[in-house]
C-alpha cells in the first residue's frame, strides 16, 4: 500500500477498541511517536528533524488544527458518502479547510531544486527558506495534503464503514469496502448478529 503522509496524520485519529475514539496525538509524546514513526514520508516536505526537538505543545497544537482541516477535507471527498463518524460533529466548512491548509503551507517559502549526478535520473526537491523547525514540519505537512487533495489517491478516498471504525483509506482495488481486513471482519460478525436478532 502507498504511504500517504496525509492519510497517516488523519489516522492519528482512530477506535480505541473500546466503543471510543482515541487521539494518537493527544500529548507531546504522542507526537513525537508519531513523527518518528513517520520521518522517512516526512522528509521531502520538511527537511530533517530533530524529533524530540520539534515536539512540544505548540507543535502539537497546531499539527492537530491542521489534522482538523486535513479530515474536514477528507469529508469532503468521500461525498456523497458519509464522513467519518469521528468527525460527524466537527467538520470545517470545506473553504476554513482549504485556507487553514494554504495558510499553514506558506508559512516557509520553499523553491524548487533540482539535482542531476552522473548515472542517475534527475530529481526534484524543495529548499525551505526558514530554519525554524517548527514552521518546517507543521508547514511540510500541510503541503502533504495539498499534494494529496489534489492527487490521484483522492479519487479513491473512502471513509471506512465498519462498526466503531473512524478511518479513512485509500482504496487499492475496487471491491476494496474496508480500511483493514480487521474492519471487514468486525462489519461480518455485526452483519450476522443482526440477522440473526431480526429472526427472533
Amino acid at each position: 500500500m502507498e504511504q500517504h503522509l496525509a492519510l497517516a496524520l488523519a489516522g492519528t485519529i482512530r477506535h480505541d477498541g473500546n466503543g471510543g475514539v482515541a487521539d494518537d496525538l493527544d500529548g507531546v509524546t504522542g507526537l513525537a511517536t508519531w513523527l518518528r514513526e513517520n520521518a522517512t514520508p516526512l522528509r521531502p516536505y520538511a527537511g530533517d528533524l530533530d524529533v524530540p526537538g520539534v515536539a512540544d505543545e505548540r507543535t502539537r497544537r497546531e499539527v492537530v488544527a491542521l489534522r482538523r482541516a486535513v479530515r474536514s477535507l477528507f469529508a469532503q471527498a468521500v461525498r456523497p458518502g458519509p464522513p467519518s463518524r469521528a468527525d460527524s460533529a466537527s467538520l470545517l466548512s470545506p473553504q476554513e479547510a482549504v485556507d487553514r491548509i494554504n495558510e499553514t503551507a506558506a508559512a516557509v517559502p520553499v523553491s524548487p531544486v533540482l539535482t542531476w549526478a552522473p548515472d542517475a535520473a534527475p530529481t526534484l526537491g524543495w529548499r525551505g527558506g526558514a530554519t525554524d523547525a517548527r514552521l518546517r514540519l507543521v508547514a511540510g505537512l500541510a503541503r502533504a495534503a495539498a499534494e494529496f487533495i489534489t492527487g490521484p489517491a483522492r479519487e479513491r478516498l473512502r471513509a471506512c464503514p465498519a462498526p466503531r471504525c473512524v478511518r479513512y483509506f485509500v482504496q487499492e482495488h475496487p471491491r476494496q469496502a474496508w480500511c483493514k481486513p480487521s474492519c471487514g471482519n468486525r462489519a461480518r460478525v455485526a452483519r450476522h448478529y443482526q440477522r440473526q436478532t431480526a429472526d427472533r
